[in-house]
């Protein structure tokens, strides 16, 4: 089973937690800093931040969804 990230980046406000919590998944634009998902399917060892990072995130802009 696949665990796919999905991103509401208008709800996004630019904290950075979820790159902080994992850092080779997501990333922040630039101009704005809004989150970037940089693996949408993450798995094994990234998992973990990925979970904390969906946890952290102050807008509820992340989810997790299995497929």
């Amino acid at each position: 089973m696949t665990t796919r990230i999905e991103l509401d980046a208008p709800k996004c406000v630019a904290s950075g937690l979820c790159v902080m919590a994992a850092p080779d998944v997501f990333d922040q634009r630039e101009d704005d800093g809004i989150a970037i998902v940089l693996v949408e399917e993450p798995a094994g060892d990234s998992l973990p931040g990925v979970r904390e990072a969906v946890s952290l995130c102050p807008a509820a802009a992340l989810r997790l969804v299995a497929g």
